[in-house]
Formats: structure tokens, sequence, C-alpha cells
């Protein structure tokens, strides 16, 4: 849409500078502000300075339901605290042993069947008590 015309109109009408600007959803929400999913004010509107790039591999690797609706903002786009938490779930698998491999417990052997990057912990199926994976955290749990 052309809004030349209407900035010229509106500049002879008030006889000043007009300006029209476009902005984007996040700018919008941040300018508006509100309150996100999680309950609290929009990161955007509070503390977030600069909008880095946000991916849906950010919410695959925190293992978190691609559902757009449980994922996206208010603006609409994907959550900007999914850019700001990735990077602790990055350090935190580094430090975790991978889905897989075989460990041992205060419990018993075990294998790990998930992870709880936030809790740094792991979910282990224990050898010797058939059920239910049992999550460990992560100072109980030796690689064999």
């Amino acid at each position: 849409m052309d809004f030349r015309e209407l900035v010229k109109d509106l500049a002879s009408v008030f006889r000043t500078r007009i300006e029209l600007r476009q902005i984007g959803v996040r700018d919008e929400a941040k300018m508006l502000g509100g309150i996100g999913p999680c309950g609290r004010i929009l990161c955007c509107s509070s503390w977030l300075g600069d909008f880095e790039p946000v991916s849906i591999k950010m919410a695959k690797d925190q293992n978190l339901s691609l559902n757009p609706t449980k994922i996206s903002g208010l603006c609409g786009r994907l959550m900007c605290c999914l850019k700001f938490e990735h990077d602790n779930y990055e350090s935190a698998r580094e430090e975790l042993p991978a889905v897989g491999k075989i460990v041992i417990t205060s419990l018993g052997e075990g294998k790990v069947t998930g992870i709880n990057a936030s809790a740094k912990a792991v979910y282990v199926q224990l050898f010797d008590m058939p059920g239910k994976p049992k999550e460990m955290p992560l100072d109980d749990v030796v690689v064999k």
C-alpha cells in the first residue's frame, strides 16, 4: 500500500513534517507490551534488547511441542525466549550423556532413554527394575 499521498495530505493539513514508518510485528509487540504465555511480561518489552533470529530447530532441541500455537508469541512469530534458552540447553547437553548410553547409578546399571536438560538430569531405564524410567540427577550418573 502506498501512503505517499496520505502523508502529503496530512503534512498540508497540520503544516508539519510527517513520517510514516513500517514496523514489524515483533517491534509492535515490544511497543505495546503484554503478558506472554508463561504469565510474565513480554521479554521483548521488558528486558530483551535486539531481536535475534529464532528457528524451529531451537524448539526441537528443547524437546518442545511443535504446535505453532504453543511456540508462538503474541506477535505470531516464534517466541524470542527459544533463542535465549537455547544456549542453556546446548551447554547442558554437552554435560549430559547421550540417549542410548549405558550408565551406572546409585540404583544400579541402566540405559539412558531421555534427558531433561533444564534440570540437568537423565531418564534411565534400570536393567534390574523394569517399568517406567527413573529421572536421575547428573551427579548420580556415571557413563560406563
